[in-house]
């Protein structure tokens, strides 16, 4: 139970740090800074993210519960791959501002969705 709840704290902080490093990165796209170009804003999240992932698997398996049985956890994982999509078109892929901009707003959603799934363990938290 203890590693259990060390792993969910650093889940949990890895989380605040990725969603902070994303606006952060975010931003940075919306002045058109050549900062988002810098070697550390390019490793960092990408770290933070791989800590992140693997801290949510190790609590899928210590918990036995799983994507697939779990409603919650599977709405949780499809949020994670919407979210990345619309982060990477967001960062890098857009093609015009509008769209990295409507992509941004749109990833943020998802990223506040995920984590209300999260808490309230139910993949529609707002019903």
């Amino acid at each position: 139970m203890v590693y259990y709840l060390a792993i969910k704290h650093i889940h949990m902080l890895c989380v605040a740090l990725s969603g902070l490093l994303f606006v952060f990165r975010g931003s940075l796209m919306l002045a058109n800074s050549p900062r988002l170009q810098s070697t550390w804003l390019k490793v960092t999240p990408h770290v933070v993210d791989s800590v992140l992932l693997l801290a949510g698997v190790t609590l899928v398996i210590i918990s036995h519960q799983y994507p697939g049985q779990q409603p919650w956890l599977t709405a949780k994982l499809i949020g994670l791959v919407i979210y990345i999509v619309l982060g990477t078109i967001a960062l890098k892929r857009g093609r015009t501002k509008r769209t990295r901009v409507l992509a941004l707003i749109a990833a943020l959603a998802v990223f506040a969705w995920i984590i209300c799934v999260a808490i309230t363990r139910n993949p529609l938290p707002f019903m």
